[in-house]
Parts: structure tokens; C-alpha cells; sequence
């Protein structure tokens, strides 16, 4: 009887052991199918995020957050290297901000009330200039705030009303509304607050690179007196070479974060492709993740891929 016990229970203790071993199989068999779909996805997914985003740029400062579009985000970095250019405090960039900001939305519009053009809304018929030089930033831009500089104490007026002065709108206390605004878009584009403007778009919106090109017209808006080395040709007609990059020397922190935030703004029409200063980088294909850690980026220049 005892022979025939154990042998009863050979099979039965067999058969739990065998159940137990594809339990095992099965749960390791699920751990790795389950991680073959995690990293699968997660390399779909660090493929299509490029794409998920769309288009746009964003200021995130002190002050708050404001998004912008990419033609936003490439005129109101023009209107602070025009002040650069024009040695104007942050005051005056400020007026200017909510005051593009109320008459286009910093939209450069080709048309508007009558004969209105441009980010300001400028008319010809008023002594402004020509259609064709209005619709330019940098020339818009300029004529703005060499009015604004004829006004006299403007610094110390209410902004509507040095606005208004300028502007000779058919309402100027609406400027008022967009001061706060006008604040945040001067901290960013200005450089007092470091690396807080960031714009981002999709693989399909990249352009050719033309960086002799874009740097060019970043010289026109912030003057002559802005610098350029690097190995990359500055001629007109020159070729431009992805794989190369100009530093372009500044000499202090506000000019340099400026002269990146104007870069990053105005990537996607130039085909610019990386941008480097004081610690800190922005890729065009991870642009949203905005500004990273880079112990190389040079304090003393901002480069320009």
C-alpha cells in the first residue's frame, strides 16, 4: 500500500511541475512580446514626433507663455535687432511689440484699412514710404522707431499714448491691452531672459539651406556692427553648404540671445539647421524640444549650421 501511495503521487507532483514550467514559459513569452511592442512603439513614435507638433515657435519667459506662429516668431525678432541696430532701450521694443501686435497681429499683412501695409499698418498717403518698403520688416520696423524717437518723453508716457503718438489711429487707447504682451515678447527676443523663445516644424516644411543668405539679412536688421566669421562664404551667389556653420561674435549675453532667438525664428525660411551659444543648443529636428545642455557652445559667439 505505501509502494503504491508514492507512486500515486509521482505523476501528480510531475504534472504540477509541468504546468508550472509553461506558466513560466508563457509569462516570459509575454514579458518579451510585451517589450518587442514597447520598443517598437517608441520607435514609431520618435519617428512620427517630428510630425505630431506641426508648426510654430513659443515664448516662455518670467512673464508668462505666448505662442506665436512662425512668421510671428521670425518679425518679432526682427523689431529687437532693428532696436539692437538702433541702440534703443526695451522700452521702445516694447511700444513697438503692441503696437504690431494691435494693428497685424505681427502678421507683415500686403494690405489692410485703405492703404495700410505692413506689421504697423503703415499708409504711403501719410508719408511712410512706398507699399514695397513697408512690407519689409526691417524697413517698417526702422521707420516705426524713428518716429517713435521724435516723440518727445516717450519713454516716460503711457505706452497707448506714445503708440498713439506714432500711430495716429482712429482708436489708441486699444494699444493699453497688449502692454503685457509687448513685456513678454522684449524679454525673450531682446536677450534679457535667456533662451526662451523656440519655434519647431516638420520634416516636410524643411527648406534648402541658404545661410550666406539668411546671415545677410540678419546683418541688415541688426547693423553693420554685428560681426561674422566661420568658415562658411558670406557673398552673394555663394553656395551654401549644410555641413558648415558662422559664428557670429557678439559682445554680451543680451546681443548673443538676440542674434540665437533671430536664428531659431527664422530657420525654417533659410534652411538653417542647428543653432549654439553660451552652453546651449536648438536643433531644427528636435525643435520643439527647444533649447539643450551643451558644455561647447561658446559664450562669446552664437553659431549658425
Amino acid at each position: 500500500m505505501a509502494v503504491w501511495a508514492r507512486l500515486k503521487e509521482r505523476p501528480e507532483e510531475g504534472a504540477d511541475g509541468g504546468g508550472s514550467r509553461r506558466g513560466l514559459r508563457w509569462a516570459v513569452g509575454l514579458a518579451v512580446g510585451v517589450m518587442l511592442l514597447a520598443v517598437g512603439g517608441f520607435v514609431l513614435f520618435d519617428r512620427v514626433r517630428p510630425y505630431l507638433h506641426g508648426s510654430g515657435c513659443e515664448v516662455r519667459t518670467s512673464q508668462g507663455t505666448m505662442p506665436l506662429d512662425l512668421e510671428q516668431g521670425a518679425n518679432a525678432a526682427t523689431i529687437a535687432a532693428v532696436a539692437f541696430r538702433k541702440q534703443l532701450p526695451e522700452r521702445a521694443a516694447v511700444i513697438a511689440y503692441a503696437t504690431a501686435i494691435q494693428e497685424s497681429h505681427i502678421h507683415n499683412l500686403a494690405g489692410g484699412d485703405r492703404d495700410s501695409v505692413g506689421m504697423f499698418q503703415q499708409r504711403p498717403s501719410q508719408g511712410w514710404g512706398s507699399p514695397d518698403k513697408l512690407r519689409d520688416p526691417v524697413q517698417s520696423t526702422s521707420k516705426f522707431f524713428d518716429a517713435l524717437v521724435k516723440v518727445k518723453d516717450y519713454l516716460d508716457r503711457d505706452l497707448h499714448d506714445a503708440a498713439q503718438r506714432v500711430q495716429r489711429s482712429a482708436d489708441g487707447s486699444a494699444y493699453a491691452q497688449h502692454e503685457r504682451d509687448g513685456k513678454l515678447l522684449a524679454a525673450a527676443f531682446t536677450g534679457r531672459e535667456p533662451a526662451t523663445a523656440r519655434c519647431w516644424y516638420p520634416p516636410g516644411k524643411k527648406t534648402a539651406s541658404r545661410r550666406p543668405e539668411a546671415i545677410r539679412e540678419m546683418r541688415r536688421a541688426f547693423g553693420s556692427r554685428l560681426k561674422v566669421g566661420g568658415p562658411s562664404p558670406l557673398t552673394q551667389g555663394a553656395p551654401s553648404r549644410p555641413e558648415s556653420w558662422n559664428a557670429v561674435k557678439v559682445t554680451n549675453p543680451r546681443a548673443g540671445w538676440a542674434v540665437a532667438a533671430w536664428a531659431v525664428t527664422h530657420a525654417q525660411a533659410y534652411g538653417l539647421t542647428e543653432v549654439r551659444y553660451a552652453g546651449k543648443h536648438w536643433q531644427a529636428d528636435a525643435g520643439h524640444d527647444g533649447w539643450t545642455q551643451d558644455k561647447a557652445a561658446p559664450p562669446d559667439a552664437v553659431i549658425v549650421h
